[in-house]
């Protein structure tokens, strides 16, 4: 059984539906955050970065971080949305990159470089887009979860 190793939460400033999360260590990066940017896609897998779609166009989405020591247990979640790609780290830090404000000052530090394994769920996906077409912003009515883990290779 997997051992959760640290959690935190996160505000994420959302932007024209996007935001994303690359290795810390920029120079790594063969295509940066905002490149090749898939418009429409849940979650897309990069080298050494993954973007996610968002249903609200601005807004600031609440983001769970949860970092594991193995692959834990699928929660039986009603998730929106779900998707789990690789991602490899350099350093063991995680940068988080929006559309407008670039790179943020949050880090998630995962503990040590490698190949990691992500399984994001999303919720509140409906109600953010109502919320942000009716009224403009939106505080943390678009939620996720971020598990990471060490892949096994």
């Amino acid at each position: 059984m997997a051992e959760l190793l640290r959690q935190e939460q996160l505000d994420v400033e959302v932007a024209f539906r996007g935001f994303g999360f690359q290795e810390s260590d920029d120079s790594a990066v063969p295509v940066p955050f905002g490149d090749d940017y898939e418009w429409g896609v849940f979650l897309n897998q990069h080298v050494r970065r993954f973007d996610l779609f968002s249903a609200g166009h601005t807004h600031t989405a609440a983001v769970t971080v949860r970092i594991w020591d193995g692959e834990p247990q699928e929660e039986k979640a009603d998730w929106d949305e779900q998707g789990e790609v690789d991602f490899e780290s350099t350093t063991g830090d995680v940068a988080v990159w929006t559309t407008t404000l670039g790179r943020s000052q949050q880090l998630i530090r995962l503990g040590s470089p490698g190949t990691w394994r992500v399984r994001v769920g999303c919720t509140g996906r409906a109600e953010v887009e109502r919320v942000t077409r009716a009224e403009g912003d939106a505080y943390g009515v678009e939620r996720y979860v971020m598990d990471f883990w060490p892949k096994a290779l």
